[in-house]
């Protein structure tokens, strides 16, 4: 997660209400009555064990107009020509199971994005076909098509592309080339009856109409927040989620983590006050320009409480600490333990149900 500088504080003027207070009543004067016995003292209605009730914390009023201008823009994803069809979307989520394809025969794309773990494995790092570990911490795949890049370093631009991409490392699925993938799915009769039923017209079987399958099944991988239907209008944010949103403004995650996906829609450097102590120096190893040095692609926050650990290299173990960091580390703030709470009550806002693939 990687958070950037502050808008203007006039852009982001958030008010609070103001709590209603109210004086004792007074009892008449020389009117000759006892005044009232404190409540649980000698009133024998009033159960003195129980404790006092809580006064309620003064609402909360969010500017949900200037939030909605944010975080409901849509990212910037490339386009595509995939048009969905029934057939190419069941033989994608065939392929996305299918371990046959790996070197070993013992991985597929959902054994590191467990669609059941809100597309992710919940490891640091991820073993390939080999045992082998990669150096990355596996991303959700749950709305990863909304982004305006893939991977960490953004080395592929839609998830079609993106889909062959582990196919042909050799830490992960460790497929030699387009030549010997096609031949593994040949293999069985029953994957080359559905290239044929997705793609009529010869010759379906082939490395680009399998990015086009698994791309199409992956563009289902949709799910809805109770923070996005607070933007419609269709569901209230809690006094602690509002307060949490506010915060989260305040201190300026919004600047990164912006729009629908709060996040997926621009590069930042990891450690822009205070170095991030990395080896992987991000988007450099793409782009080879010193200006991308430790640059990263800024992950999207949807569904963020289900998807621990965190960073690029998986080592942040819980959101709080992951909220605590990155603030030190992009914004140059120490949050108190009551800040980090509540921008951690709003993102859990983020998790969405998900959706029925069977």
């Amino acid at each position: 997660m990687t958070i950037g500088s502050i808008l203007p504080c006039s852009v982001l003027a958030l008010l609070f209400l103001s709590a209603c207070g109210g004086g004792d009543a007074k009892a008449p004067a020389n009117s000759g009555a006892q005044a009232p016995s404190a409540p649980g003292a000698t009133d024998p209605k009033v159960d003195a064990s129980q404790p006092a009730a809580k006064k309620p914390a003064a609402p909360v009023r969010v500017d949900m107009a200037m939030a909605k201008q944010l975080f409901s823009m849509a990212p910037a994803a490339p386009a595509v020509d995939n048009p969905p069809t029934p057939e190419k979307i069941a033989l994608g989520k065939t392929l996305y199971h299918e371990k046959s394809l790996s070197k070993n025969g013992n991985i597929s794309c959902a054994s590191c994005h467990d669609l059941a773990n809100y597309g992710q494995d919940g490891k640091a790092t991820s073993p390939g076909s080999d045992g082998k570990n990669g150096a990355r911490n596996t991303p959700t795949v749950y709305n990863a098509f909304r982004q305006f890049a893939q991977f960490w370093d953004g080395r592929a631009t839609t998830v079609e592309e993106q889909s062959t991409g582990p196919m042909f490392n050799p830490v992960e699925h460790g497929v030699a080339d387009e030549a010997e993938l096609v031949a593994k799915i040949s293999a069985k009769p029953e994957l080359v009856a559905a290239f044929d039923k997705a793609f009529p017209g010869g010759n379906a079987v082939s490395a680009k109409n399998f990015q086009l399958a698994v791309g199409a099944f992956e563009r289902t991988l949709v799910t809805r927040s109770k923070f996005e239907d607070a933007l419609d209008g269709t569901a209230q944010l809690s006094n602690d989620e509002k307060l949490g949103l506010k915060t989260f403004m305040e201190v300026g995650c919004h600047s990164c983590h912006m729009g629908q996906l709060l996040g997926g829609s621009m590069y930042q450097k990891l450690g822009v006050v205070k170095p991030y102590p990395s080896k992987d120096e991000g988007r450099f190893e793409v782009t080879k320009s010193d200006a991308d040095k430790f640059m990263f692609k800024v992950p999207q926050l949807l569904n963020v409480e289900k998807t621990a650990p965190y960073y690029h290299d998986g080592s942040i173990a819980t959101l709080e600490l992951a909220v605590k960091d990155m603030a030190e580390y992009q914004l140059g703030k120490t949050l108190k333990p009551e800040e980090i709470a509540s921008i951690v009550a709003f993102m859990k806002t983020l998790t969405g149900p998900l959706p029925d693939l069977k």
